[in-house]
């Protein structure tokens, strides 16, 4: 069986209310940053859990979502907020998600709960992407599993040519993509990202370059951490 972030969790001891605080806090100051009439992308995850009502309980006005799983979606319709397919809504002005690691570069890995092929494109679509996370999930460097998802045609050639990596026994993704785990050391997380790209089976890979990310908000036990990040959106973010 595949080892996973997300079945690892499971098998640990309940999250202490002190992490659940952290996450709190994080989600809270990210909800912040939403305003009225806003495109606004929704991640997936534990952390995202919080800011979904953090959102709902500012009572904004023409805030149209796009989500990144069918949970968020379900989770936000059931709070009162308006979902949208990505399509109709175009351009995202604001993205928030959670993370599995943050690492000092800016690099992060996401995709624990397999979503992150939607996330990815969430946070690509949108002219800021901001990242809500405990204390934990920033670590000195990433660290396997790398999630993937995989095109179910010829996936053992596909699997032999990532490398080091095994399927999850988990159902397939909404679009129709098998789950896997790259297994190996990350190392140079630049260089794995284009390697995993350069594989025509792999459908996306859970490496989130810097580039991608505007702003990293991580709650500790005393604040919530501000760290800017390589992508330049909204002057809000400063």
């Amino acid at each position: 069986m595949a080892s996973t972030r997300a079945t690892a969790r499971q098998q640990q001891t309940p999250l202490s209310d002190e992490r659940e605080r952290q996450k709190q806090a994080a989600a809270r100051t990210a909800a912040e940053l939403v305003r009225d009439g806003m495109r606004l992308g929704l991640g997936s995850g534990t952390t995202v859990a919080h800011l979904l009502p953090a959102i709902a309980a500012r009572g904004l006005e023409g805030v149209r979502c796009a989500a990144t799983s069918p949970a968020t979606e379900a989770a936000a319709l059931a709070l009162g907020l308006v979902v949208e397919p990505l399509d109709e809504l175009g351009e995202l002005d604001l993205a928030i998600d959670g993370a599995d690691e943050i690492a000092p570069s800016g690099w992060l890995i996401k995709g624990g709960g397999g979503a992150h092929t939607r996330e990815k494109i969430v946070a690509a679509s949108a002219r800021s992407f901001v990242v809500i996370a405990s204390a934990e999930k920033a670590v000195e460097e990433l660290t396997p599993p790398v999630p993937l998802e995989l095109v179910a045609f010829g996936v053992q050639r596909t699997l032999a040519c990532v490398g080091d990596a095994r399927l999850r026994e988990a159902p397939p993704t909404p679009d129709g993509g098998l789950l896997a785990d790259y297994l190996a050391p990350v190392g140079d997380p630049a260089e794995l990202a284009a390697h995993l790209e350069s594989l025509p089976g792999v459908v996306e890979h859970g490496l989130f370059a810097p580039q991608m990310v505007s702003l990293v908000l991580i709650a500790d036990e005393q604040r919530v951490r501000r760290v800017r990040g390589a992508k330049r959106g909204s002057a809000e973010l400063a």
